[in-house]
């Protein structure tokens, strides 16, 4: 049983400074533009870490190198796994990210294959579904498992057009 199958469809930087992390990645990797959306607050209705509520709010920056999305948080106020981890290691690589149809399905095998949950959350009314798993026996930090509903993949469509548009300007 696979915790899930298909592409990677993003990958994500933690970061103390998005806007110098904007400018090198555009630098390094062509990305177009990018979409920022400040103080994205999740509360302790819809978030939890470890297990227990919790309530934070990040910086967000979404651009696109080709067809893949390249995210960009950064840390504003309370416990997350983002803000531990760049506590921990600084500025890096933080997961990559698999769309799955069920969050609960795939968190299920996740925990069963021996990668614990340790954040889940959604936002906009469950247009997104989230959860991120230890990756470090597979190597990575972590992965995040989306489910990606109609609304917020039309949202990344209009994101990545934009991009696109601004790569071949």
């Amino acid at each position: 049983m696979s915790i899930a199958s298909g592409p990677i469809t993003q990958i994500a930087w933690v970061t103390a400074d998005i806007d110098a992390t904007e400018r090198l990645l555009s630098e390094q990797f062509d990305v177009g533009t990018w979409t920022r959306i400040p103080d994205v607050h999740f509360g302790p209705d819809v978030t939890t870490l470890r297990g227990e509520p919790v309530d934070f709010t990040i910086h967000v920056s979404l651009g696109y190198a080709g067809d893949l999305q390249l995210e960009l948080i950064q840390p504003v106020s309370g416990p997350t796994i983002h803000a531990e981890f760049l506590d921990a290691h600084g500025p890096g690589l933080h997961h990559v990210c698999f769309d799955v149809d069920d969050v609960d399905v795939a968190c299920a095998n996740a925990e069963a294959a021996g990668h614990p949950v340790l954040m889940r959350g959604s936002m906009m009314g469950g247009a997104i579904e989230f959860a991120y798993v230890d990756g470090s026996t597979a190597g990575a930090p972590y992965i995040e498992l989306a489910r990606i509903g109609p609304d917020m993949r039309a949202f990344y469509d209009a994101i990545k057009q934009t991009s696109r548009q601004k790569q071949e300007a």
